[in-house]
């Protein structure tokens, strides 16, 4: 079984917990199904918020999925001038036999300007 990274963004209206809850429960959700990963082949989570997103941290709606045993972490992202605000980045590693050129990154909202080459 091979270690593969899934990357996936989410933008949010407004920096809300509610919001950045939901937000970050639908990209995990919706980057897992994309790839038939099942919880158990996850190994971490990496998140990172823009420095505009301060109502919550990420990994909190992943532990609300029931991913209490998976190590999460939660990080700032860097506050280059001119980039898009209020973002949430994933980066998931997980145990998949799926090469890694059909590894399907999911971008989501006005998140897909970023990764035009990628968005769903």
């Amino acid at each position: 079984m091979a270690v593969r990274a899934i990357r996936g963004a989410i933008q949010v209206d407004r920096d809300d917990r509610d919001e950045v809850l939901r937000a970050t429960a639908e990209l995990l959700a919706k980057s897992l199904h994309a790839n038939e990963i099942d919880t158990e082949a996850l190994i971490s989570v990496m998140f990172t918020a823009t420095p505009d997103i301060t109502s919550e941290f990420p990994a909190l709606a992943a532990r609300e999925l029931g991913l209490g045993d998976v190590p999460l972490m939660c990080a700032v992202e860097m506050d280059v001038a001119g980039s898009m605000p209020r973002v949430i980045r994933l980066m998931a590693l997980v145990e998949s036999d799926t090469p890694r050129r059909y590894i399907q990154h999911t971008y989501l909202r006005g998140a897909v300007q970023l990764r035009l080459d990628l968005a769903q």
